[in-house]
C-alpha cells in the first residue's frame, strides 16, 4: 500500500460524513448558524473544500480550483476571493449562504478529487520536503498534508454536531 493511501481513506471518510450531514438537512437548515459562535454546515463544508483546494494548490504550485474553475462566480458570495475564512467573524461566516446544496457537494467533491490526485502522485521521499520556512520548525509537505486532512476531519465532526443543534431531532 502506498503511504498516502491512509490519508486518502481518512479524507474520504470526512467527505462521507459531510455529505451525509448535508443530505439530512434542508437548504435553510444547512445555512443556519445555531449560535453566533457555531458556524453553519454550509460554512463548514465550504471552508473544508476551500482549505483543501488552497492548501493542495499551494503544494502543487497551481492556481486554486476556486479561481481556476470559477467557483467564486458559482457561489456568488458577498465575500472577497481572498477572504481568510479560517479567521471569519460570525458576521462573515453568516455570508456563506447557498441556495442549492449541490454547489457545496460539487465543490467539496472537486476539492477532494484534486487532493486525492495530488496525494496519489506524491513519492514517499517528497513528504519530507520543506514547504514553508515561516515556522519553527519549518513545515514539511507531510505536516502540511496532515494539517489539511485533520482540519477536514475536525470540520466533518463539527458539521454533525451543528446539524443536531439546528434540527434537534
Amino acid at each position: 500500500m502506498k503511504i498516502t493511501q491512509l490519508s486518502i481513506d481518512t479524507l474520504k471518510r470526512a467527505q462521507e460524513r459531510l455529505e451525509e450531514t448535508l443530505a439530512q438537512m434542508t437548504v435553510e437548515e444547512a445555512n443556519a448558524m445555531p449560535n453566533p459562535l457555531i458556524k453553519s454546515v454550509t460554512w463548514l463544508i465550504w471552508h473544508t473544500a476551500r482549505e483543501l483546494d488552497y492548501q493542495m494548490a499551494d503544494l502543487n504550485n497551481t492556481k486554486p480550483l476556486w479561481l481556476e474553475s470559477d467557483w467564486s462566480t458559482k457561489f456568488g458570495l458577498d465575500l472577497p476571493d481572498d477572504t481568510q475564512d479560517w479567521q471569519h467573524t460570525p458576521e462573515e461566516a453568516a455570508k456563506v449562504i447557498v441556495l442549492d446544496k449541490k454547489i457545496l457537494q460539487d465543490y467539496l467533491a472537486a476539492s477532494i478529487d484534486f487532493t486525492v490526485m495530488y496525494l496519489e502522485a506524491l513519492t514517499e521521499a517528497s513528504l519530507s520536503d520543506i514547504v514553508d520556512t515561516n515556522w519553527t520548525p519549518a513545515v514539511t509537505r507531510q505536516a502540511r498534508i496532515v494539517s489539511a486532512i485533520d482540519d477536514a476531519v475536525m470540520h466533518s465532526g463539527q458539521a454533525v454536531y451543528t446539524r443536531r443543534l439546528v434540527i434537534r431531532k
